[in-house]
């Protein structure tokens, strides 16, 4: 299998789990010029912007351990453009997640990092 559907069917299977837990998802794989969102949702009343990672296994380090700095940073600014495209209220609050998917053991890592000024 590529790791282009493999991919796809973690997305799925993490978005499955998202739902089970009471996220409300809005949209996944929201791309733009600056970058891609896995997915998109709301937490309760946050603005939620998760990032999906998976590894078979822990040759490379762990899923959570692919989302550095840069990384970071990429998914910020779509957040802001997002947020921009859809007129989100600046008093919404938002979070930004990562979901690692280590082998079939799901990992929800809320609030993983804060947010960062990219200007």
């Amino acid at each position: 299998m590529n790791t282009r559907k493999q991919g796809a069917q973690k997305e799925a299977q993490v978005c499955a789990c998202l739902l089970s837990r009471g996220v409300r998802i809005c949209e996944q794989n929201f791309r733009c010029r600056q970058g891609e969102i896995d997915i998109i949702g709301y937490d309760g009343e946050y603005l939620v912007f998760f990032e999906v990672k998976y590894r078979s296994n822990g040759n490379k380090g762990t899923a959570a351990e692919a989302v550095g700095y840069a990384k970071q940073k990429r998914i910020c600014r779509v957040a802001d453009y997002y947020r921009m495209v859809h007129q989100c209220m600046e008093d919404t609050p938002i979070r930004f997640d990562v979901v690692a998917v280590d082998g079939d053991k799901v990992t929800w890592v809320k609030d993983a990092f804060d947010y960062l000024a990219w200007k």
